[in-house]
């Protein structure tokens, strides 16, 4: 008999597909569908599948099974459409299974169904970081989530969730670069070259991290570097003594914006500049991970 789980959307995916811990529990609690009686997620979200990950998958099929079944919905004139498992989907039709394990849930609306496949492909370890970003845009713009309502759907800091949101401003092909996982150019490169916010400028150093191989550390040291130049020569100040402007020149640097330190005999007070939320992130980023 055919199981359908009905709870309401809004608290994560696991509030309407139980996470069970062991295959055995797995087998108990779903049904199998014949495969051509299911219909892709006209809705999918990820449009990204590598051929690689693919394959593996496929062989991994081959030698144990579907052990996570797929979640589909009920059409209600005796098809299915797929909400979640697209790979697992691919894959079972590649290897011509008849039919495949699933749950069967209510989805009230296509909206509802595009929220769920969303957080299901977000929940997933094996998504590249743009994917990410791009689903949690979805969810911010489509859906009206605020980065807390996320935070709490997909069990992320809310930190987190900003930081790959600002990967949606990348240049189209940084974006590419991530989206197959390019060894050469990670999340740590992007985020760094962030901060040159013109995409010219983002592009340009793309190109040098990738023809030199650049780590994530030689990275930011040149992107300071290009920053400093913005900031303005370093020059004199006045009324102050040589180990206050030491430190001013060594704040500069460090954190690649204007400081002023103001001293007026045993106190005074040091002004950090940042051009803009995402910029005042960087920098208490850099202060806070400092050893």
């Amino acid at each position: 008999m055919k199981k359908k789980i009905k709870k309401p959307l809004g608290i994560g995916l696991e509030a309407l597909i139980p996470k069970y811990q062991t295959d055995d529990e797995n087998i108990k609690n779903s049904t199998h569908i014949a495969i051509e009686l299911i219909s892709p997620n006209k809705n999918q979200p990820r449009n990204f599948f590598s051929k690689e990950g693919m394959q593996e998958l496929i062989e991994s099929i081959k030698e144990n099974g579907i052990i996570q079944p797929l979640t589909i919905r009920d059409l209600n004139n005796g098809t299915y459409e797929l909400v979640s498992g697209e790979r697992r989907f691919r894959a079972a039709k590649k290897l011509k299974f008849s039919t495949v394990p699933v749950y069967i849930i209510e989805v009230n609306s296509d909206d509802d169904m595009l929220k769920l496949a969303l957080i299901e492909n977000i929940q997933r370890q094996n998504l590249s970081s743009i994917e990410e970003a791009e689903g949690y845009a979805m969810l911010k713009g489509k859906f009206g989530f605020s980065e807390s309502e996320i935070s709490k759907q997909v069990g992320k800091n809310r930190s987190t969730i900003a930081n790959k949101l600002r990967l949606i401003k990348l240049p189209p092909d940084l974006k590419n670069a991530l989206r197959i996982k390019d060894v050469d150019f990670t999340e740590g490169h992007a985020r760094s070259i962030l901060s040159l916010r013109e995409s010219k400028k983002m592009i340009n150093l793309f190109r040098i991290v990738k023809k030199n191989k650049l780590s994530v550390r030689e990275t930011e040291k040149l992107v300071k570097k290009k920053k400093i130049k913005n900031v303005g020569k370093i020059g004199k100040r006045q009324n102050k003594n040589n180990e206050i402007i030491k430190i001013e020149n060594y704040l500069i640097k460090h954190l690649a914006t204007k400081v002023v330190i103001n001293v007026s005999k045993n106190k005074g007070n040091v002004n950090i500049h940042f051009s803009d939320n995402e910029d005042l992130e960087r920098i208490i980023e850099l202060i806070l991970n400092e050893n």
